[in-house]
């Protein structure tokens, strides 16, 4: 009797890059690193997301399957949408372009691989995909019809290669949607003003789209708030209301406004109400060249017309800082070396934290910074996180004259930047997890959320100063917040690891396993791999918890138990105590 074959329904999502022999014939090790970093940032992650499993890869695609079409269909979506953000400031011959087909259908099951039409269906859907588009069967489509609010087109019954019967193919619509027209703008000749020295954006009136000219209230108060929220960064120059207004109802040319307004980035939106429900779009323009480096859109309900401004402020204000930041960091690149000035210094020094490279050369840089201008709040702040980052990192603690530097760089900082959210925050944190000055430091932090609760730094630094406060509830609060405000921001990684201590404290070990286990995924310096041990030995995992001291100390062999109080610098003696007795049962040295 033969055995019998294990089948399901699943949904199918083939992926490939478009180009991608080309992409290798001109610089093999480029494209492999770019492919690897945009899997580890972006793929990964949103499938994990959204409930997805990698069933294998290729070298340049995969095969993913999925429990739900609705579920496929988002995650192809916000992969299509991040990378389309994250190619803004990418030459066109180096962008990574991914095609993207769905499928439902019925799989052979093998081992951990799949097999059958089903397979071979959405494997000839990507293949008639655009380069960052995304085509679907007409079954996928009657799955995900109404329940994802996406345009689609209709390309008609296809005959797809090794399959019996023609096929209707749809496309997903990723874009956005056009805005209404406008009056004209006269041409006239215009002097562009100069740029600022600090990054520069002017926020147009938001279309009304809703054919209703009563609910212009509430697209310019929506504009309105979020100037306000923009304007509490003050690493940012923001155009006045009053300026940004007079463009109101009008036909723009953004090349022209960012000439006459002096500045680099141009935010503009619709506001479209149907019903009770309002979609609400936005995208971030670079003037001088047209890019769009970032586009979303918000739907709610009109129940809270406050609230909601409230909550899509927050939203657009965080996800449109860190794009900002992302596009500086991209111009100073291609800075010449001999031009740089403190503020170019400064920038590239940031660049290398977010991009987890050097800490030593980081510090070089800001301390150039300081050289050129020694009154450079947020540079004096950076050169003392430095220091604090090379400890947590690598878990040894500082000799007395680095510890003495950064302490003071951090408390120079604080008395430099007083409204700055970002210099407190960072400053905060430092002077709590190197100067063990937990009252001063958490309200330092405190006042970073007051000056500027957009900021999904100063949440960070909040959850941190706050675990090490021993308020493990408001630490995982802290957290959260700073992911739903920053959801791509590398520093996200850390915050799982801070949450993974705080889950050990209120032992909800499980969850602490969890949280590590995905921070594990990008890192695996003394913090990440700490916070895992610690969760695993109380959870009954011996085994892993001792293969991960193994690795601990693979990657930090100087690393003891005895290190526990300048690496994990809680107020807390008995807290701390219950982290070194975790270690040591899970096997670290004393």
């Amino acid at each position: 009797m033969s055995e019998r074959v294990e089948r399901r329904l699943v949904a199918l999502v083939a992926a490939d890059v478009a180009g991608y022999s080309r992409l290798m014939g001109r610089d093999e090790e480029r494209t492999l690193g770019d492919l690897k970093s945009v899997r580890q940032m972006l793929v990964d992650p949103t499938i994990a997301a959204c409930r997805g499993r990698i069933v294998k890869t290729t070298g340049d695609g995969m095969l993913v399957e999925f429990a739900s079409a609705v579920d496929a269909a988002r995650c192809a979506i916000e992969i299509q949408r991040g990378m389309t953000e994250r190619n803004v400031a990418v030459p066109p011959d180096r962008r990574i372009e991914f095609r993207i087909g769905i499928h439902v259908g019925d799989i052979i099951i093998d081992s951990d691989d799949i097999f059958g039409d089903g397979v071979n269906i959405a494997a000839r859907l990507e293949g008639m995909a655009d380069p960052g588009g995304i085509c679907i069967s007409d079954d996928a489509h009657r799955q995900i019809r109404g329940k994802v609010d996406i345009d689609f087109g209709d390309m008609g019954s296809q005959s797809l290669k090794n399959i019996a019967e023609p096929m209707r193919v749809w496309q997903i619509r990723v874009g956005g949607e056009s805005a209404p027209e406008r009056s004209a703008v006269p041409t006239v000749p215009v002097q562009p003003l100069p740029l600022p020295d600090r990054p520069s954006i002017a926020v147009l009136p938001f279309d009304n789209m809703s054919g209703d000219r009563e609910q212009d209230y509430f697209a310019d108060g929506m504009v309105e708030e979020i100037i306000t929220a923009l304007s509490r960064f003050k690493s940012l120059f923001v155009i006045a209301r009053n300026s940004s207004f007079a463009y109101k109802g009008k036909s723009v040319d953004i090349k022209r406004v960012g000439q006459e307004l002096g500045v680099r980035y141009v935010l503009e939106g619709s506001v479209r109400k149907a019903g009770n429900r309002v979609r609400i779009t936005g995208q971030l323009i670079e003037a001088a060249t047209g890019n769009h480096i970032w586009a979303d859109r918000f739907d709610g309900d009109l129940e809270d017309v406050f609230g909601l401004q409230d909550k899509v402020t927050s939203n657009v204000v965080g996800l449109i800082a860190p794009r900002l930041e992302q596009a500086e960091f991209e111009r100073v690149r291609q800075k010449p070396t001999d031009k740089l000035d403190s503020y170019d210094l400064y920038l590239r020094g940031m660049a290398l934290i977010h991009q987890r490279a050097s800490l030593a050369d980081a510090y070089k840089l800001f301390k150039h910074a300081i050289e050129l201008d020694p009154e450079f709040a947020a540079a004096h702040a950076m050169l003392a996180w430095t220091w604090m980052a090379r400890q947590a990192t690598t878990g040894s603690p500082l000799d007395g004259p680095e510890r003495f530097e950064a302490v003071k760089h951090a408390r120079l900082a604080s008395r430099l930047g007083e409204e700055d959210a970002f210099v407190q925050s960072t400053a905060g944190h430092v002077l709590t997890y190197l100067g063990h000055d937990y009252d001063l430091g958490s309200s330092m932090v405190e006042e970073a959320i007051t000056l500027n609760p957009n900021l999904g730094f100063a949440w960070y630094s909040r959850g941190w100063v706050s675990l090490m406060c021993g308020e493990t509830e408001r630490a995982i609060e802290s957290f959260d917040h700073m992911i739903r405000l920053s959801p791509l921001d590398p520093l996200r990684v850390s915050a799982w690891i801070g949450m993974a201590h705080a889950y050990f404290w209120l032992e909800r070990y499980e969850e602490g396993c969890k949280v590590a286990r995905r921070s594990l995924r990008f890192n695996s310096n003394a913090h990440s791999l700490g916070a895992f041990i610690i969760n695993a030995i109380r959870a009954g995992d011996a085994e892993e918890a001792r293969k991960a001291i193994a690795r601990l100390l693979r990657v930090h062999p100087g690393f003891r138990t005895s290190h526990i109080s300048e690496a994990f610098p809680v107020r807390d003696a008995a807290l701390r105590g219950e982290i070194g007795a975790a270690l040591r049962d899970a096997g670290l040295p004393e």
